[in-house]
């Protein structure tokens, strides 16, 4: 095989501390560490396909252990390759295809949105979890066949370029330190909040007074039934529009209840980690968080979301803490989802990497840059 993969673990700082829930006490929240990879190919000499990996250890995942199954992953993928570049030297947006027909052309684009799809299967096959490394193989793998083929990650994928404005996220603190983020947040048309601490309605009082806009708030299962019940008429009286998996991922009964209760949509997103975990939740909660560090890349997430809003449920697009890398490919499917939080790479004090741009609409700009459009600065 020609497809090699290299990949890099990146420590990088935060622009202001992120703590939620569940994190350990000694963590401050000032840095992350992701893995980045580069996928090359004989095929395509002088091209560095990217992805990442968000190393969460609440799904099983660390640095160590995306390292260890990358190699397995690709060893995976690897047999797909012929189909995925086709049988053309070069690609539409970065070489020439030579005296290729257009049918052939068009034979190629088709079977290798199908290897895609195989790569995924094949991938899930092998290893049952470990999504932030099958995220990243995946990612590597879109960013490749749009090279090829010349197309976007969005275009590869058939999907629309027209995508909801994402929110900004503000991590647990004090009430007034949380309340000056939102302030400094303010040309977002949504703050989302994590909550689940000690001081949660004073925190959203002390923000609802420097913020005007729509709040989404974000447990990260840190209430009980009677807490969240509890909250309800205050936070529908602070303007607050949806609440994100205020228990335990295990706790569906807590969660159907909680929704019975509710006039917000509830969200799970840790309760909803795969399409696999969709069908379980229906009559559950009103929505569900798809993220492509937890499903497996741009593709296992563009089939989750399409599949969850054929089942009813309202769609939420999120990430971790990544790069552009990251953000990039979930934006490319963000116009599946009803409302977006895709501001990972916007947390960050050092972006290694360009190309994702942000509009003054407080929308990614999916443009027709071939793959995903980000490369490594410098």
């Amino acid at each position: 095989m020609s497809l090699e993969l290299r990949p890099e673990v990146v420590r990088l700082s935060l622009r202001d501390p992120f703590r939620i829930a569940r994190q350990q006490a000694e963590d401050d929240g000032g840095a992350i560490s992701t893995v980045v990879i580069e996928l090359t190919t004989d095929r395509m000499p002088g091209m560095m396909a990217l992805g990442e990996a968000f190393p969460e250890p609440y799904y099983g995942e660390t640095e160590e252990t995306i390292l260890a199954v990358l190699p397995r992953l690709l060893a995976a993928v690897a047999p797909l390759e012929d189909l995925l570049l086709g049988r053309g030297e070069g690609a539409r947006g970065e070489g020439s295809r030579g005296d290729t027909s257009r049918a052939d052309d068009d034979a190629d684009l088709a079977a290798a949105r199908a290897a895609l799809i195989a790569a995924a299967e094949r991938m899930d096959a092998v290893l049952g979890h470990n999504g932030g490394a099958k995220c990243a193989v995946d990612t590597a793998l879109h960013d490749l066949v749009g090279r090829r083929f010349g197309l976007s990650v969005h275009a590869l994928l058939g999907l629309s370029s027209e995508i909801p404005p994402t929110d900004f996220t503000l991590g647990l603190d004090e009430p007034a330190v949380v309340a000056e983020r939102a302030a400094r947040a303010a040309r977002f048309p949504a703050i989302k909040i994590k909550v689940g601490g000690p001081s949660d309605l004073a925190t959203l009082r002390a923000v609802r007074a420097r913020y005007s806009g729509p709040i989404r708030v974000d447990a990260n299962t840190g209430w009980t039934l009677d807490q969240g019940v509890a909250l309800i008429p205050d936070l529908m009286a602070l303007g607050v529009e949806l609440i994100e998996q205020p228990f335990p991922a295990h706790r569906l009964a807590d969660l159907a209840r909680l929704q019975a209760a509710s006039p917000l949509p509830i969200v799970a997103d840790e309760s909803a980690v795969t399409i696999r975990d969709l069908d379980g939740l229906v009559g559950v909660v009103a929505g569900v968080n798809v993220k492509l560090a937890k499903c497996g890349g741009p593709g296992p997430a563009a089939r989750m979301l399409a599949r969850a809003r054929e089942l009813g449920f309202r769609t939420f697009l999120g990430c971790m803490v990544e790069t552009s890398v990251g953000i990039a490919a979930s934006a490319a499917v963000a116009s599946l989802a009803d409302w977006v939080d895709l501001d990972g790479c916007l947390l960050l004090a050092d972006e290694p990497f360009d190309g994702l741009v942000l509009g003054d609409d407080c929308r990614w700009r999916l443009g027709e840059t071939p793959g995903l459009g980000v490369r490594r600065i410098g």
